[in-house]
C-alpha cells in the first residue's frame, strides 16, 4: 500500500508524461508495493489534475473485457477509466497523431445514458433500461508508461485511455440485438480487424453492469448523459500520422477518421 504522498507523486508523474508525450518508468517498478486500490486512487488523482486544468469528465471506459486480455494481464475482471471532453472526436475528424505517444485503435460500442444508474446488484437489463442510445465508437488507446506493464500500471494510467471517436447511426438499445453488432476495421484501405460485440463478455451491457457494481461501494455510479465505452471487440491496430481509418458497422453506419 502506498502513502498519500506516493499516490500524489505517481499521479503527477502520469499527468506530466501525458503533457510532454514522454513515457515514464512503470509505476510497478517505482513502487513495487503498489496495489489495485492504490492504482485506482492514482487514476482518480490524475483525473482531478486534468479537471483542475480545465478538462471535463464525459463518462467512463471499460477495458480488458476479453478473457484473453485478462489472462495476459493476470487478472480475472475488467478495469475502467474516465474520459474527457478534450479527447472526444467526431466522424470525419482529422486527428493530430502527435497528441499521443504510441496510439492504437479499437472498435467499440458507446452507451449514452438516459438515466442515472448506481447501486449494487446492477444487471444487464438495468443497463439497457437506463440507456438512451447506443452508438458506434472508436477508442484510441495510449500508454504513458514503459513496457512490460503490470495491471496496476494500466489502471493507474487511466486504463490506457487516449481518446474516443463517435459516429455512425445511433439506435435505441432495444431496437436491435446489441450482442450481434459486427464491424470491420480498415487502415489505409485494408481490413485489419473484424469482430462482433458478443465478444464483450457475452453482451456489451455486461461490462457496464460490472462497472456500476464496482463503483457502488464508493458511492459512485453513472449519470444521465454519461458516455460509456463498453469494451473492444477487435484487437488494437497501430496508427500513425498519415493513416486513414474506416470502421464499417453495417446497419449502424460507419466512422472514418484520418491522422496527421
Amino acid at each position: 500500500m502506498l502513502t498519500d504522498e506516493q499516490r500524489q507523486a505517481a499521479a503527477l508523474s502520469l499527468f506530466n508524461a501525458d503533457k510532454t508525450r514522454k513515457t515514464i518508468q512503470q509505476l510497478s517498478k517505482t513502487y513495487p508495493e503498489m496495489t489495485i486500490e492504490d492504482s485506482y486512487d492514482v487514476q482518480q488523482r490524475w483525473a482531478d489534475l486534468r479537471v483542475a486544468g480545465g478538462a471535463k469528465i464525459i463518462g467512463r471506459k471499460i477495458g480488458l473485457t476479453s478473457r484473453a486480455m485478462q489472462m495476459a494481464s493476470k487478472i480475472t475482471e475488467p478495469d475502467y477509466g474516465v474520459m474527457f471532453d478534450d479527447a472526444l472526436f467526431k466522424d470525419g475528424a482529422r486527428i493530430p497523431a502527435g497528441t499521443f505517444i504510441k496510439p492504437r485503435l479499437e472498435t467499440e460500442l458507446a452507451f449514452i445514458m438516459g438515466a442515472d444508474l448506481q447501486g449494487a446488484g446492477c444487471q444487464m437489463h438495468d443497463v439497457m433500461e437506463a440507456t438512451a442510445y447506443v452508438s458506434p465508437a472508436l477508442e484510441i488507446i495510449d500508454y504513458r508508461t514503459e513496457v512490460p506493464r503490470a495491471i496496476v500500471d494500466t489502471i493507474a494510467d487511466n486504463a490506457a485511455y487516449g481518446a474516443i471517436v463517435l459516429g455512425g447511426r445511433i439506435v435505441r438499445p432495444f431496437d436491435i440485438d446489441v450482442r450481434w453488432v459486427a464491424a470491420t476495421l480498415s487502415k489505409n484501405g485494408t481490413i485489419e480487424e473484424s469482430g462482433v460485440s458478443a465478444a464483450i463478455m457475452g453482451h456489451p451491457a455486461a461490462g457496464i453492469a460490472w462497472l456500476v457494481n464496482k463503483l457502488a461501494p464508493h458511492g459512485g455510479g453513472l449519470k444521465k448523459g454519461d458516455i460509456v465505452l463498453g469494451g473492444s471487440f477487435t484487437r488494437p491496430v497501430d496508427i500513425a500520422s498519415g493513416d486513414v481509418i474506416y470502421a464499417d458497422y453495417g446497419p449502424m453506419g460507419s466512422i472514418g477518421v484520418s491522422f496527421e
